[in-house]
């Protein structure tokens, strides 16, 4: 993408960015309109369905035969987003999969606060399981909000004792509310969607009084021990990039294998915008590679 390219895509960002001073309402309704006007690939088919009593989309791509699952889980810092409005950009991670991809529509704050979206997190998952899915044919992805999440779920499915995921892959995770990573000051300039002034307020509505640093709020707190390999992607124009680096380290640090993939000069979940910007393709590419092949070493493992 040219430079000229890009200053026209962030110009467009910043002018469609959520008001700092608007409620949970009207930024619900402003991602609802967004949403709308973007119509999903003809070849993507997503119907209402539910896992565990938890309202799930299912999305289907046509020639992609669903042996494997993406759990997916949308952004929206907990508060706005619902698995519909994600299915665009969670068919492209199943498309590179191969996979079908299940989009949980998790409880959102603040009429329900922490921990009300890992349970349902955790509760898709188990149904997933019991409906005889094998977890070697299962990767967790998430963008944002949902790339903690997906994180957070999988820190207590490995405390119940439950089989894990083969693979997990977070798209600019939200993984610290209590807003303490450096680029939240350093990339406010070049960040064209979020800041501090939009997050903080958001935070009090899911934790709810309990404590932002918890490592199922937080999960660059968490002790990440026992995870599946976990790909992380960033942009370098976006405040939550510390989040990302900080993760990648408290997972390596774990023993986890993890791939820190940081693509320069591009905004917050830029593979969202992969129609029109080269780099969010291929960064999809490159995270479907990944996930492609750590389905594909459980099956050789399990098979």
């Amino acid at each position: 993408m040219s430079s000229e390219q890009r200053q026209n895509l962030e110009a467009i960002l910043r002018q469609g960015a959520l008001p700092v001073d608007s409620d949970v309402s009207e930024q619900r309704r402003i991602l609802r309109d967004l949403a709308a006007a973007r119509p999903l690939p003809a070849d993507v088919t997503v119907t209402a369905a539910e896992l565990g009593g938890v309202p799930t989309a299912e999305i289907t791509i046509d020639g992609v035969e669903p042996e494997h699952v993406v759990l997916y889980f949308h952004g929206g810092v907990y508060v706005v987003g619902d698995a519909f409005q994600s299915a665009d950009l969670a068919s492209q991670v199943g498309r590179r999969a191969r996979a079908k991809a299940i989009s949980v529509d998790y409880r959102l704050a603040p009429e329900h606060p922490y921990p009300a979206a890992v349970d349902d997190a955790l509760a898709a998952y188990e149904a997933l399981l019991r409906s005889g899915t094998a977890p070697s044919d299962i990767v967790f992805a998430g963008e944002s909000a949902g790339g903690g999440l997906a994180i957070a779920a999988l820190v207590r499915a490995r405390d119940h004792g439950l089989p894990l995921p083969a693979a997990v892959f977070a798209m600019s995770p939200y993984a610290d509310l209590t807003l303490a990573g450096t680029t939240m000051e350093t990339k406010r300039a070049a960040d064209p969607l979020l800041n501090r002034e939009l997050l903080q307020p958001r935070v009090a509505d899911y934790a709810a009084g309990h404590d932002p640093a918890l490592g199922l709020i937080s999960p660059v707190f968490a002790d990440l021990s026992g995870l599946p390999p976990l790909i992380i992607q960033g942009g370098s124009h976006e405040v939550l990039l510390d989040d990302a680096i900080r993760l990648a380290r408290q997972a390596a640090t774990a023993d986890v294998q993890v791939t820190l993939d940081i693509t320069p000069l591009v905004p917050h979940v830029f593979q969202g915008f992969y129609p029109i910007l080269d780099e969010a393709a291929a960064a999809l590419d490159r995270a479907g590679l990944f996930l492609s092949t750590q389905l594909g070493a459980g099956k050789l493992v399990t098979g």
